[in-house]
């Protein structure tokens, strides 16, 4: 018998068809009729048209129990016409057998509805097609008409019958048929069962003006779903992605099992649904894709000259995906992308599946100031094209923001005493006056205006004159401190440019006297063979960590009490964070007397930071029980199989092994990775059960299989097989490096080049050789340069290069090569001649 679907009776109602109520779909066992679970029989016995008996079967193994439909697809009431809808009808069954109406012929009369939180409002009428009842339906409710043909044909099988009793009418969408009871007439009617399940589809997102009730299959949390209304089945944890999705799973609680997506649109086994199987298989094989294919959509709220450019604010998201989308913005002919990612928790509730991150407030610069025409573009992330989502023409007038971010370097950081004097240049494209540079270190910030003479930087950026040297003196703490510059944008595009950063160490000063040291036991804790033992200590003469010593029942050892403690720094500023120390000694059962001493770094006294008794007492008998899990996935890459899933040993909290055997040969691992959603499944036990393991395999077919391992050495339960096959890579084609040669300066004996760098083969900094009058030296080019990380997003930003050489006096011939990463040809970046003095 096939299986049945959705949920129990709840308290809400609809007061719907002058009087008739409208329950909540529910669920049934009963009845003599095929329904929407029944699996595929011959077609001689289904009464399926004969072209239905050979329908294609859709890959069930690319069905995702958490993201069955996707949300753009559910709610896409645009998708067909009526005389689309009739048109498919016609197609599905071309000819019904004498003495039946098929549903291409089906006729029934409608009646009149007002709008509500779920639909808008319904015009009845006398003898309305079936096609018409469903298109009306989908344009009231927002549902895609396509959802409810695939649920009348898994529900009653009523789009390819070509018998049909007049029952399947009256009971057409499952709506109002309970598991363990008979249907309730109230609900009985093509019109009825058509409207009230595109109603309770709505209701299911618990809409504005509706009660919060439906929240136990809520997308963005981790469910366990049944296999089969036979509780003794089981469940497996769904991470339920969208609100598409968790409609389905009230309309049918059940998820097919391996057996069920098997068998295709056959029988599995005793513990098979397919309610939701059949859903995914006929729409898939019927319309295609169920999960993607939707264009980018979103709109521009405001686009306005702002401070020498044109600045644009608003939201843009693919349907195809929750994560943040690009959007390119071009003035004229000239584009630039950015990224749509800011929080905007409006959009975020509006499109639940879709998350938060879609905003943006992004500016442009303008060729001069005048009225120049602005468009807008969301960039598709899957299926679908790029979507225009706004033109307008803007004025910009005044001073204009040439959209350069500023350049320049902190060439150097010297150390007096506690001051310490940084110094270097910095320069905005965009001006050729003087610039603020921020100096950083801990807290504290200190700006200066970088407006020194430097002719050699003005030698290397002529237009910008040469007054963009700084020089600023710092006060620095006891210890290793990190300085840090940035460049200070003069507009308002590019940002400020962070241009390095440097450390110096100021040394305590020296004492006169010896003083002991300092420090505090703070705890023993006792488990089942160890004790674990913790505090710190500090030498007020020294700024590293000391050594302590910990004695349990006069046996004693040394540890280093180098442990990061900030709330340590925090009190004793200084001495640095280096001070903690946790201590782990085996101990047996039984009480033992524990007791702490810090070590004097000048050999002086060594203080107690004091002793403590503690006690083991013996473990309690446990049962022990069999490990659970779930292996999820395997993935192929570059000849890699990347294995995942999870695995708790319900005897511990922590993570244990898991063997991955690949054709019989077997290594082990720890399910040590973070998974939330386990967490959240298995209380108490904690997150860090994931598994993801990468395994080398050659071109062919590969047997996957993974085990979880009894922490008590009870049996090791399989967590399943899967077979996957391993392509031969494709040839891969190498590309030429490339970059750019920004600057040089010179000073008396040496010369300072600097610019960037890039394979686009690799995303790590490559070597730059460095000519001078042909004499060459290798550099690296990983500095950070965010300009080109904007301009080449995939690269990264270290790929910047300042490079200095010695050089005698006189005129040299400078030029720099990028060296490619593959061997290949190895481009130059540009020559110069450079004087020396």
């Amino acid at each position: 018998m096939s299986v049945r679907r959705r949920i129990g009776v709840v308290a809400t109602t609809l007061s719907l068809l002058g009087g008739l109520l409208l329950a909540p779909a529910v669920s049934t066992a009963s009845t003599a009729v095929a329904t929407e679970d029944a699996v595929s029989v011959a077609a001689s016995q289904s009464g399926l048209a004969p072209a239905e008996s050979r329908v294609k079967a859709a890959d069930l193994s690319q069905f995702k129990p958490g993201n069955i439909i996707s949300d753009a697809k559910f709610f896409d009431r645009g998708t067909m016409s009526e005389a689309q809808i009739q048109q498919f009808l016609q197609s599905k069954v071309p000819n019904c057998q004498a003495g039946y109406v098929c549903l291409k012929d089906w006729y029934d009369t409608s009646r009149t509805t007002s709008a509500d939180a779920m639909c808008g409002a319904y015009s009845g009428g006398v003898r309305e097609r079936a096609s018409t009842i469903i298109y009306k339906v989908a344009q009231a409710c927002g549902i895609n008409p396509q959802v409810i043909l695939v649920t009348l044909q898994k529900e009653q099988g009523l789009v390819t019958h070509t018998w049909p009793s007049d029952w399947r009418y009256t009971i057409a969408m499952g709506q109002g048929c309970p598991d363990t009871a008979a249907c309730d007439t109230r609900y009985y009617g093509f019109f009825n069962q058509v409207y009230g399940a595109a109603w309770q589809l709505k209701r299911y997102a618990n809409p504005p003006g509706t009660s919060q009730y439906f929240t136990w299959y809520a997308p963005g949390k981790t469910w366990n779903v049944r296999w089969h209304p036979n509780a003794a089945c089981g469940s497996s944890p769904v991470h339920i992605q969208n609100q598409a999705t968790a409609n389905l799973y009230y309309y049918t609680p059940y998820q097919p099992n391996a057996a069920a997506l098997r068998a295709g649109y056959g029988e599995g086994d005793g513990c098979s649904s397919y309610g939701n199987r059949n859903f995914y298989q006929y729409f898939t094989d019927w319309f295609g894709t169920a999960t993607g294919g939707g264009n980018p959509f979103g709109y521009v709220e405001s686009m306005q000259s702002d401070s020498g450019s044109i600045r644009l604010t608003g939201w843009a998201a693919d349907p195809d995906t929750a994560n943040p989308i690009e959007i390119h913005v071009y003035v004229g002919s000239v584009g630039k992308a950015f990224v749509a990612a800011k929080e905007r928790p409006d959009v975020g509730a509006a499109f639940p599946a879709l998350g938060s991150r879609h905003g943006f407030d992004v500016r442009v610069a303008v060729p001069a100031a005048g009225t120049h025409r602005v468009c807008a573009y969301g960039i598709n992330a899957g299926g679908g094209t790029n979507q225009l989502l706004s033109c307008g023409s803007v004025t910009v007038s005044g001073p204009i923001d040439g959209g350069n971010a500023p350049i320049g370097y902190l060439e150097s950081l010297t150390v007096a005493g506690s001051t310490a004097t940084a110094a270097g240049w910095a320069i905005d494209p965009d001006t050729t006056s003087p610039i603020r540079v921020r100096l950083t270190v801990g807290g504290s910030t200190t700006t200066v205006t970088a407006d020194r003479s430097r002719p050699d930087v003005g030698a290397s950026y002529p237009g910008s004159g040469s007054n963009h040297g700084f020089s600023a003196k710092l006060t620095l703490p006891v210890g290793k401190s990190t300085v840090c510059a940035v460049a200070v944008n003069t507009g308002v595009i590019g940002g400020d440019v962070p241009i390095g950063c440097r450390d110096a160490t100021v040394a305590p000063p020296t004492p006169t006297v010896n003083r002991a040291p300092i420090g505090n036991f703070e705890s023993v804790a006792a488990s089942s063979d160890k004790l674990t033992i913790t505090g710190w200590a500090i030498d007020p003469n020294v700024t590293g960590p000391i050594p302590v010593h910990v004695y349990v029942n006069g046996v004693g050892k040394a540890h280093m009490a180098n442990v990061s403690r900030p709330d340590v720094a925090a009190a004793h500023p200084g001495y640095g964070d280096r001070h903690g120390f946790v201590v782990q000694v085996p101990a047996s059962r039984g009480t033992h007397q524990v007791c702490v001493y810090a070590i004097d770094d000048a050999g002086g006294t060594n203080p107690t930071l004091g002793c403590r008794s503690v006690t083991i007492s013996a473990p309690a008998p446990t049962v022990n029980r069999a490990p659970i899990g779930n292996f999820e996935s395997v993935g192929v890459s570059s000849g890699t199989l990347t294995i995942a899933g999870w695995a708790i040993d319900p005897n511990v909290t922590g993570p244990i092994e898991v063997h991955v055997y690949v054709n019989g040969a077997g290594r082990g691992y720890t399910a040590d990775v973070s998974r939330p959603d386990v967490a959240a499944a298995y209380p108490g036990y904690g997150d860090r059960h994931g598994f993801v393991v990468q395994v080398p395999a050659s071109t062919g077919t590969h047997q996957v299989c993974a085990y979880a391992i009894d922490t008590g050495g009870g049996a090791n339960p399989t967590l399943g097989c899967r077979s996957v096959t391993v392509s031969a890579p494709a040839p891969a084609t190498n590309k030429t490096p490339f970059g750019n040669f920004e600057g040089a300066s010179v000073a008396p004996g040496a010369l300072t080049v600097s610019g960037w760098a890039i394979d686009p083969n690799t995303t790590a900094p490559i070597a730059v050789h460095v000519y001078v009058g042909g004499v060459g030296r290798a550099f690296s080019a990983n500095l950070s340069r965010p300009d080109v990380a904007a301009a080449h997003p995939a690269s990264g930003d270290a790929h910047g290069f300042v490079a200095s050489m010695p050089a005698p006096a006189g005129t040299h011939r400078v030029c720099i090569y990028a060296i490619d990463s593959a061997g290949g040809a190895n481009p130059t970046l540009g020559c110069r001649s450079v004087t020396v003095p």
